[in-house]
């Protein structure tokens, strides 16, 4: 390959790169207002057999149990850090190079919104660094509130059940917003796995889960910057 040709190749690999970029960008700022046609994981779901059950619903038909319950469970500072929780971040880092054998996360729900709307849920460091890239934006784009709604209607909630109205159906034949504190607490206990961890049949992880849930639920309820992502 000549030297001429070696730019012009390099050229046309900085125009792809800036499409992506410009391409990217205007798919976040799109998503803060459009839900999502579609995710990786939906797609890897029905390949794999486990079919695409979800019902996009907004905000306000979600309901304070299940919005309350996934921020006991997955996230309690989710209404005050910038997108990561780095004590939990740090304590997950000392934990796993003590027990290399039993990893802890501490993804935060704007890293898993992040994740579960834009990459794919296996990878190495490299999708990890675009995670941190989509969460930062998201957060700078989108805010809290909606990151919370777009969580509730994209994270899997057993296998091939993806949003809390597709789950509310399934599992107790009501939508989201008449979901119980214990409902709620049930479902959101499911995220860590929610092929493995059962809502109905209720596991016994689920079941023992979905009790701590709702003491912290309890302990959560009344914060004043929680209680402003529940109206």
């Amino acid at each position: 390959m000549t030297n001429k040709e070696s730019k012009g190749c390099l050229h046309q690999i900085k125009k792809i790169i800036l499409w992506f970029f410009v391409l990217q960008l205007v798919y976040i700022v799109l998503c803060k207002w459009i839900d999502p046609p579609i995710t990786i994981t939906q797609i890897t779901n029905s390949f794999e057999g486990d079919g695409l059950k979800r019902d996009y619903i907004g905000y306000d038909e979600m309901g304070r149990n299940i919005k309350l319950a996934v921020m006991a469970s997955e996230d309690q500072l989710f209404a005050e850090h910038n997108g990561f929780d780095m004590k939990s971040i740090e304590k997950a880092i000392e934990y796993n190079e003590k027990h290399p054998k039993k990893t802890r996360g501490a993804s935060t729900i704007s890293q898993q919104t992040a994740k579960n709307v834009f990459l794919w849920q296996h990878g190495g460091f490299f999708r990890k660094g675009l995670e941190v890239y989509f969460t930062f934006m998201i957060e700078k784009i989108w805010g809290k509130e909606r990151i919370l709604e777009t969580y509730l209607n994209v994270a899997e909630m057993g296998p091939g059940i993806f949003g809390v109205q597709a789950a509310a159906r399934k599992y107790f034949k009501k939508d989201a917003i008449n979901l119980t504190p214990r409902e709620a607490a049930m479902i959101a206990a499911c995220l860590p796995n929610p092929k493995k961890f059962t809502v109905v049949p209720t596991s016994r992880y689920v079941n023992k889960r979905a009790n701590k849930i709702m003491q912290q639920m309890n302990f959560l309820s009344g914060d004043g910057a929680i209680e402003s992502l529940l109206k």
